[in-house]
């Protein structure tokens, strides 16, 4: 199967930065594309960023400029890059990977346990 394992959530002041990186690994044939995902409580999981095979990139509009995703095929991982942060930006963020694995059609979406982002004002 597929495992993705995020790390370096924290807790970080107003203005301050945290990145966050994301390891893809098991029985990966190929992969599509990896995004970042996150939720506040009471709210609804919303795309932060995401990144495709080929390295287009998309972002949300609220995170625009201040974050960065980028990745390291060779690892299957991918990073955000989390710069100028805000109270609002506090979520548990999860790493999503569409990913093909041996024998299969086409690919499935795989999830991280999430890790906590919490930016103190």
């Amino acid at each position: 199967q597929v495992q993705l394992v995020e790390s370096g959530g924290g807790l970080v002041q107003a203005g301050g930065s945290l990145r966050l990186p994301c390891a893809a690994s098991g029985s990966i044939f190929s992969i599509h594309a990896m995004g970042w995902y996150r939720q506040a409580p009471g709210k609804q999981r919303e795309l932060v960023a995401r990144i495709t095979s080929g390295t287009s990139t998309n972002y949300s509009d609220s995170v625009k400029g201040r974050f960065t995703i980028s990745r390291d095929s060779a690892k299957n991982t991918v990073y955000l890059q989390m710069n100028s942060l805000k109270p609002e930006d506090t979520a548990v963020y999860y790493c999503a990977g569409d990913i093909a694995i041996p024998g299969s059609w086409g690919s499935s979406r795989y999830w991280g346990q999430g890790t906590q982002v919490t930016v103190s004002s």
